[in-house]
């Protein structure tokens, strides 16, 4: 794609930054208004030339004049909701089911059933680990091409059938050998739905849509405990040990999903119509949909949505070292309740409690962290406020594992101190959604959500190699080294806000020194793309 394709918002929301307004609210702007950024008939003009170039697959409705009112928005939004975000979060469920299932597996005597100890299941996570963070970035740009209404379904499907076929697992080979393919299939589509994602919500409407889909993780866990609890019990039958069952079930159902994915996922907003289904929209509701988001965001139609992300447009995107910062946040700060996740329940086992008992123990902090996932993404928008608000899940964690440290707890102590752990305010869905307000045009939007959660699974990969086996099961040691990364992610959430505010100072000086004509010149004849923009103010 050429440089004057690469051209991202001016004037859609005054700058692209938290400090754009003055009173915080909660309120989404719905609704058209008479003033926007195409009211300016030369920049309307640029970027309609733009959207005729690169073919986007909405141009034909796209209408600056158009106007709607803030009731069939708001309408229109909740049927988004229902028809593509309620299907996503499905999806994501039949990929972390799939993906924690191992966790309450091994509480069924799957390691010494393969001659495994807690060493060696450190190894085929690291192994899970790594396939899938080298999937993310390859999977994100075949997405881009074919589109992912086609990708993802395939990879739910591929992923589902190497689920179900750990049921013939018989020796730890075997066992890394699933965990790389599993990796590999399911690298990619947390990146890819992102992206996807983006094809129908404003930005503003981004987080909280997020914060919705993340609730899969605690739904699975605790859907997944249930299923586990009962499944498990099945061993013996047929000869066949309760991890088996486990398997084949949950591998079975999710398989389900990815066939169904193909039916139900359209490529975008005016391409919902298939040979089984008229469009899902009139006309007029997909041009609600596609001046709504051009007037939030008028990059997101500076590539068609089976357009390819070519070398160069790579290399620039990688190069973006003002996206750094929200990578190097998602290298850290999941870490330290990623050992304790994994390990909950094995732990629990350790102490004492039945298989049963310790799958069932794993549900309260997951009832939490859905609560606190809400709650936190919640007061982010209405303050509008990211890296301070985020800091808050690593300050929840700090006392709980300061008294794992400090003390001694007996084992029901224990458990509350690990399950508050476990319950924090995720933070997730404020910087992926962070991440791709950055990024400011779809090409660095589609390398960007690779790349961020590229540095969330190296941060797994480091979480998965915490806890040792000559440290169970009170992992003393472990808890040490999370309490010292825990402390400093908070410090990391203040430098990054710190950058940023920074970056946008040093800018703002040189674009407030133009005239109003030089403004409008800059901005239909330069050729700076994306966040380098002098008119672009990054979002913390």
């Amino acid at each position: 794609m050429s440089k004057e394709h690469e051209v991202t918002q001016t004037t859609a929301r005054g700058v692209n930054s938290d400090t754009d307004s003055s009173t915080a609210s909660f309120q989404i702007d719905l609704g058209s208004s008479e003033k926007h950024v195409f009211t300016d008939d030369k920049i309307s003009a640029y970027w309609q030339d733009i959207y005729e170039k690169v073919q986007y697959e909405g141009r034909h409705r796209f209408d600056r004049l158009f106007t709607w009112t803030a009731e069939e928005e708001k309408k229109l939004v909740r049927k988004i909701d229902l028809r593509i975000m309620l299907w996503a979060w499905i999806m994501f469920i039949s990929l972390d089911l799939n993906r924690s299932n191992v966790n309450r597996a091994i509480t069924d005597n799957m390691l010494p059933e393969l001659g495994m100890n807690t060493n060696d299941f450190n190894y085929g996570q690291t192994i899970f680990l790594v396939s899938f963070l080298a999937a993310e970035l390859p999977s994100g740009l075949i997405s881009k091409k074919v589109g992912p209404d086609r990708w993802i379904p395939f990879l739910i499907v591929a992923w589902s059938t190497v689920s179900a076929s750990q049921a013939a697992l018989t020796t730890k080979t075997g066992f890394f050998v699933t965990r790389a393919l599993l990796g590999i299939t399911m690298g990619g589509f947390i990146p890819d739905i992102v992206l996807y994602l983006t094809y129908f919500y404003k930005s503003s409407e981004l987080p909280m849509r997020l914060a919705w889909f993340w609730t899969a993780l605690s739904t699975c866990q605790i859907v997944g405990a249930l299923l586990a609890a009962g499944i498990l019990q099945l061993r013996g039958r047929g000869g066949y040990s309760g991890w088996q069952y486990l398997y084949i079930i949950e591998g079975s159902i999710t398989s389900a999903i990815g066939l169904a994915s193909w039916l139900l996922m359209p490529a975008g907003p005016c391409q919902t119509a298939s040979w089984w289904s008229k469009s899902w929209f009139s006309e007029r509701e997909e041009k609600i949909l596609v001046n709504r988001l051009l007037r939030d965001d008028p990059s997101k139609g500076d590539m068609n949505n089976r357009q390819a992300v070519n070398h160069i447009g790579l290399l620039k995107s990688l190069g973006d070292f003002d996206l750094w910062p929200t990578y190097l946040l998602g290298l850290i700060v999941y870490i330290p309740p990623k050992p304790v996740s994994t390990y909950l329940a094995y732990i629990l086992r350790q102490l004492g409690f039945s298989v049963f008992h310790a799958n069932l123990m794993t549900i309260p902090s997951q009832v939490l962290f859905m609560i606190n996932l809400l709650i936190l993404t919640k007061v982010s928008q209405y303050f509008k406020e990211k890296s301070i608000v985020s800091a808050i899940s690593n300050i929840w964690m700090f006392p709980f594992f300061l008294s794992l440290v400090l003390t001694t707890p007996s084992k029901w102590a224990r458990y509350i101190l690990l399950s508050g752990i476990l319950s924090y305010p995720y933070c997730h869905a404020i910087l992926v959604a962070w991440n791709s307000e950055n990024s400011n045009t779809v090409r660095t939007r589609a390398v960007s959500a690779a790349i961020y959660n590229m540095f969330v699974q190296s941060g797994s990969i480091i979480a998965s190699n915490i806890y040792r086996d000559d440290d169970k099961p009170l992992y003393k040691r472990g808890n040490k080294i999370l309490l010292i990364i825990v402390a400093v992610n908070i410090v990391a959430f203040l430098i990054t806000k710190g950058y940023y505010i920074w970056r946008n100072n040093t800018r703002a000086k040189i674009w407030d020194a133009y005239t109003a004509e030089e403004k409008e010149h800059y901005v239909t004849n330069t050729t700076d793309e994306g966040s380098k923009r002098l008119d672009f103010q990054f979002a913390h």
